[in-house]
């Protein structure tokens, strides 16, 4: 790359056009920039990184102040700069971002943002390649091969700044040359390889995930049984998981058969102590009926006198009623016995239409009552097996849930790997496209801003010449209005001897003259009154067109102001191409948007790929764990239901349940008391209708009675002798079940048991013997259950050993595929066995470097009388950095080695500026490098001595035979005197010019 000219203006301290001639300057192939401190040598500099960057270096970057202060307000900042690089020739004009004064922007400026043109020339004409800020940028960073940065050091080393290449770290030297001999090649093979041997890691790790899944459940299946520790930790078994596996069988396989037996011995024992519970608890309830039985007597007993006395009292109102009413009594007792009679057919008849015993209704109503008490005292259990079957449908759902849902997360996993590897082959397609977004919506929004600037121009230019046509009609106007004005004046002046001779008196003097005499006074055309006004008139209407045309001048300024500036901007350029060129531009930014925002949710995608393949394995381990523990639980609660079924099977008797006989036998209940009821008041009325009859009979002859009063007092109300009725009914209702009571079976037992002396057990003693029967009970079922999780178990682990040792053997060859790639992958990025931590860009890089020190050697030897020479090193860094990239001066006077950071100021510079000429010259002769023809020193030669500034100017004067332009930027005296082509800049008051001078060497 070489500079040919370059053009300054309103930039950095130069307020005009300035012109620089590089071919003229770098005739002899170095020359010197210097000028007073402040003067803006480093700012030509500056300017040439913002031609080709659109940047300056360092902090001045920040201030974002490029725009000469000495500048006139409406000059626009701009650099160009003319230079070939690659055989081809090249001009870039470039105009930062500033503020243009304005009479309609804000507080008086417009901002005018930045300005880009690249042009080539081709065959001696200059044609343009673009005018967009982002594709020039594009455009000379691939042409130069180097950005802002790398120029910086490489080509303009600006203030101090050239041992910053000397001094940087391992890291920083490997981007920068990197850069400049493309080896990035070399890195893509690194993590090809690195993402190879991740792959296959990933590989090994889900075969150890499955395998350790796998032992994880033996291990439950083992502290299922909660056995010793003896086998607990399958990590520190030192046989290895297969022998652990084994032996863990065995354990289970004797530890199954002692449960089986102890499960048997159990039960046994549970049935005995159950039969028993059952004798006393029958005994204990018929001596309770026994003894309810006997105080009912007692209360029998007790009311028979009463029961004599009522029969007394009902006897006299019957003998009293047979005079009163004897028909009467007689109709009723007989209506009341055909309605009894009725309701002791309807019962009779109801219970034959249920199957039941009509002929003895009293014996089957205890019968019924008898069974009620028993399946009472056993829906417990019919309670307890619902509950049981509840549990094991939930058990079964359960099992079937999770089965399922661990073939769903298998095949989940199968999917969700297949859609990973499609996501990042759809990423590494789009990344290219999503890659040019900005730089696409960047040129969209330029071609947008273009269009409406050409069409604002094309608004413009038809307003311009709107105002200019009005303008011109105004202008007319007001010269027209301007001459009646005046021919109205002059006519004013004219009469103004007639408004004189208007005013003289006779023997007054004349104002004029002073005579006393007026011999001819002159007559007036028009009166003065009239002639005034039209005048004054006359010059508001030119003043008023006067002040319009001013108005009109000032829009016409405006317009052309407004005109020229959108042509400034582009705004003469097409409106069809224009408009073209946006709409191609917006569907390229479109399609690029489409493709980035494609990208992104592929990004996106694959990480909540990643998260979901690892949360659908935690799922599938989950899953297939609760499946086997509920299948456990299945075959536990399927014995309880099948046990408690067959203790119940008999009592149901075709029902469906204990509680569906019981509710059939209450309905028997009901109906047997009812017909019990309407026999016993059957029974009552027929007595009751006899006993009217005879009464009847007797009373025929006689009375019976001595007087009405004792008939009176024998009778009672018709409630009152109901009563004495139902209580006398209740009375004899009641011997009769006494009677039957103590006649049955259990009662009869019940006597004879007392009458030998055998008791039943006491409520606490019963309490006691259920306490033991249930416990045994639970106890025998407790290692049932405790029998069958152990055979289970066998069962369980008897097949994961069988799966556990075909997954091995699946993965030994992918765990040696593994560790080759893995090895191979660290040995390439500078880990591993690579003891001298390099990666194999680094290694690339470093061959290249050791050129580098070898170039530059020859000039440092040259510049230090032939004391230093520079090193390339491969020394092992420290703290485990990586290696490859350190440079060492050797000290041939003392033969010794050293860090470039022992050198001093003045050997500093000249060993950055051999490594900086070294690299240049390494870069160039690489095929497809840069090629550097134009190098910058700015500064640093004030530190050399006078026998190493010979040496020095020696070196850079030897640059010429390679066709190479050195620019020196320097204070020293002595440079001035040694070098002949000379740029001097010249600070002023007003802004800072520059002179070529040719000097004359000493």
């Amino acid at each position: 790359m070489r500079i040919h000219r370059l053009e300054i203006e309103a930039f950095g301290p130069f307020a005009t056009a300035q012109h620089i001639d590089f071919d003229q300057l770098s005739a002899q192939g170095l020359f010197l920039l210097n000028g007073a401190t402040g003067a803006g040598k480093t700012s030509i500099l500056d300017a040439i990184c913002f031609a080709l960057y659109g940047s300056v270096p360092g902090a001045r970057q920040e201030g974002k102040r490029l725009r000469s202060d000495h500048a006139a307000p409406g000059a626009e900042p701009r650099v160009v700069c003319e230079f070939s690089a690659r055989g081809r020739r090249f001009e870039v004009r470039r105009s930062p971002a500033w503020e243009r004064p304005s009479a309609r922007g804000r507080n008086g400026f417009t901002t005018q943002q930045a300005k880009t043109l690249l042009r080539e020339s081709v065959s001696g004409v200059w044609e343009e390649k673009s005018s967009r800020n982002d594709e020039v940028g594009a455009e000379l960073s691939e042409l130069l091969g180097m950005d802002r940065d790398q120029f910086t050091r490489v080509v303009m080393l600006p203030q101090g700044d050239f041992a910053a290449f000397l001094r940087s770290k391992a890291n920083d030297r490997l981007e920068l040359l990197q850069k400049l001999f493309g080896t990035q090649r070399f890195e893509s093979v690194e993590k090809q390889i690195a993402r190879q041997a991740a792959e296959a890691a990933r590989a090994v790790q889900d075969n150890a995930a499955e395998l350790k899944m796998l032992l994880g459940r033996a291990a439950a299946e083992r502290e299922q049984l909660g056995l010793s520790d003896a086998l607990a930790n399958v990590e520190t078994a030192a046989e290895g998981p297969e022998a652990w596996l084994a032996a863990l069988e065995m354990e289970l396989l004797e530890e199954g058969g002692r449960r089986k037996d102890e499960a048997t011995a159990a039960d046994a024992q549970a049935t005995r102590l159950a039969e028993q519970l059952q004798e006393d608890q029958e005994k204990a309830q018929r001596h309770a009926r026994l003894a309810a039985g006997m105080q009912r007597r007692v209360l029998h007993e007790m009311a028979a006198a009463r029961a004599l006395e009522n029969k007394e009292k009902l006897g006299g109102h019957r003998r009293a009623a047979v005079l009163g009413g004897q028909l009467d009594a007689l109709d009723a007792a007989d209506r009341k016995f055909r309605s009894a009679l009725v309701e002791r057919d309807r019962s009779r008849e109801q219970l034959e239409s249920k199957g039941m015993d009509a002929a003895h209704p009293v014996v089957a109503l205890e019968t019924v009552k008898t069974t009620l008490a028993v399946l009472e005292a056993r829906l417990p259990d019919e309670r307890r097996m619902e509950d049981v079957a509840t549990r094991l449908s939930t058990k079964r759902t359960e099992h079937s849930s999770h089965l399922t849902a661990a073939q769903a997360a298998e095949e989940s996993l199968h999917h969700l790997r297949a859609e990973e590897s499609a996501v990042e082959a759809g990423t590494e397609a789009l990344e290219p496209s999503a890659a040019r977004v900005e730089h696409l919506e960047r040129e969209a929004a330029a071609a947008a801003e273009l269009v409406s600037i050409v069409s604002r121009h094309k608004a413009a230019a038809a307003k311009l010449k709107d105002v200019t046509e009005r303008h011109a009609r105004a202008r007319n106007k007001t010269q027209d209005l301007r001459q009646a004005w005046l021919d109205v004046r002059e006519a004013r002046l004219a009469n103004a001897a007639g408004e004189l001779a208007a005013a003289l008196a006779p023997g007054q003097p004349c104002a004029v003259c002073g005579s006393n005499e007026h011999p001819n006074p002159a007559a007036a055309a028009r009166s003065a009154l009239s002639i005034a006004q039209e005048e004054e008139e006359a010059s508001k209407l030119f003043e008023a067109s006067e002040k319009a045309l001013g108005r009109s001048a000032e829009e016409v300024s405006a317009a052309a102001q407004l005109l020229a500036g959108l042509a400034a901007q582009g705004g003469s350029a097409d409106a069809e191409e224009s408009a073209a060129r946006l709409a191609a531009s917006e569907a390229a930014a479109i399609e690029a948007r489409k493709a980035s925002g494609a990208l992104e949710k592929l990004r996106k995608k694959h990480e909540d790929l990643i998260k979901r393949i690892a949360l659908v394995q935690e799922e599938h381990a989950g899953s297939t764990n609760a499946a086997s523990q509920a299948s456990s639980a299945v075959e536990l609660l399927q014995e309880q239901y099948l046990v408690i079924e067959q203790e119940l099977a008999g009592l149901r008797q075709g029902f469906a349940s204990l509680h569906a006989r019981a509710e059939a036998l209450t309905s028997q209940r009901l109906l047997l008391q009812a017909a019990v009821d309407a026999a016993n008041e059957l029974e009552r009325a027929g007595a009751a209708r006899l006993e009217a009859l005879a009464a009847l009979e007797r009373a025929l002859p006689g009375s019976g009675f001595s007087s009405v009063e004792d008939v009176r007092r024998e009778l009672m109300s018709p409630s009152d002798v109901v009563a004495l009725e139902n209580a006398l009914a209740d009375f004899e209702a009641e011997a009769a079940r006494l009677d039957e009571l103590f006649a049955g079976e259990e009662l009869v037992m019940a006597a004879k048991e007392v009458s030998i002396g055998e008791l039943p057990l006491s409520e606490d003693e019963l309490r006691v013997a259920k306490t033991e029967a249930a416990h045994a009970m639970e106890a025998a079922k407790a290692l049932a259950l405790s029998a069958g999780l152990a055979s289970k178990a066998v069962r369980s682990v008897q097949r994961i050993r069988a799966e556990y040792q075909n997954l091995a053997a699946a993965g030994r060859e992918p765990r040696e595929h593994a560790n080759l790639l893995g090895g191979l992958a660290d040995t390439l990025r500078g880990a591993g066995d690579n003891s001298y931590r390099m990666s194999l860009n680094s290694y690339v890089l470093a061959a290249r470097l050791e050129q580098v020190a070898i170039a530059a050697s020859e000039r440092l030897v040259a510049m230090s009388d032939g004391r230093y020479t520079l090193q390339h090193s491969d020394a092992r860094a420290a703290r485990n950095q990586k290696s490859g990239l350190g440079l060492e001066v050797v000290d041939e006077w003392t033969g010794q080695r050293r860090d470039t950071s022992t050198l001093s100021g003045g050997e500093s510079f000249m060993a950055s500026l051999s490594l900086a000429l070294g690299l240049a010259d390494v870069v160039q002769q690489e095929a497809g490098g840069v090629d550097i023809e134009t190098l910058f020193v700015d500064e640093g030669f004030g530190s050399l001595d006078e026998q190493a500034l010979e040496q020095v100017m020696d070196a850079l004067e030897g640059l010429r035979d390679g066709g190479r332009v050195v620019g020196l930027v320097s204070h020293v005296a002595e440079m001035k005197q040694r070098i002949s082509s000379q740029l001097h800049v010249v600070k002023g008051r007003h802004g800072s010019t520059v002179v070529v001078a040719e000097a004359m060497p000493a």
